[in-house]
């Protein structure tokens, strides 16, 4: 089958994913330095705040563009080009966190969520701004980035990906493999885990009371 074809018949991919993917499995190098322009930056600015370590991030986004060279013969186009090459590296940075734990003395490991991360799956209303309104707009940016590396790994994952690089609720889903119902109880959650943290280091500080938006 042509593949410009069978990308067309999967309505997830836009006119600009579509072209960048046919150009990959042609082996055209622009194609491969757009991609490259496109999600060296996000990929490495994710991983650098799942991890807390530049160098560690770096190895990341080296085994997510290579994960994403040998697999594009293989992708079909069921997410995006963003969602599919953010899930890699959400998954690199589990590996790379499970490696450290083992490897390197004091590292944390990744958390798993008990049965109760169900529990917390009701709409709640926000009395206030989130944690990232209160920090961002009083530019005190590593307040928050240093909050972020404090709470459970799984939580910061669902939070960086929703409220950083602004993933939507089903994006986040398709990128953690997770039900939506999920996705809400660990951002719910890591909001709540974020302003304990964020509590008393700005102005005004978050209230222990706020419930979750959205």
């Amino acid at each position: 089958m042509n593949i410009g074809l069978m990308l067309n018949q999967n309505s997830n991919l836009s006119p600009e994913d579509e072209s960048l993917l046919t150009g990959l499995r042609a082996g055209s190098e622009d194609a491969y330095e757009e991609l490259i322009q496109r999600y060296q930056t996000p990929v490495y600015n994710l991983a650098l705040r799942l991890l807390g370590d530049s160098g560690d991030a770096c190895d990341v986004v080296q085994e997510v563009f290579l994960k994403v060279f040998r697999g594009v013969n293989q992708f079909r186009g069921q997410s995006t080009v963003k969602t599919w090459i953010y899930r890699i590296a959400v998954n690199e940075a589990h590996n790379r966190r499970r490696w450290l734990f083992r490897h390197r003395p004091n590292s944390v490991g990744l958390e798993e969520p008990g049965s109760d991360d169900q529990m917390h799956e009701r709409p709640l209303e926000d009395a206030g701004p989130s944690p990232f309104q209160v920090a961002f707009n009083s530019e005190r940016h590593a307040l928050i980035e240093q909050a972020l590396g404090e709470i459970n790994p799984t939580f910061r994952e669902a939070l960086v990906l929703r409220e950083i690089e602004d993933c939507s609720y089903e994006e986040i889903a398709e990128i953690l493999q997770i039900s939506l119902g999920t996705v809400k109880s660990r951002i719910l959650r890591g909001r709540e885990a974020l302003r304990k943290q964020l509590a008393g280091r700005v102005e005004p500080a978050p209230s222990f009371g706020w419930a979750i938006s959205r």
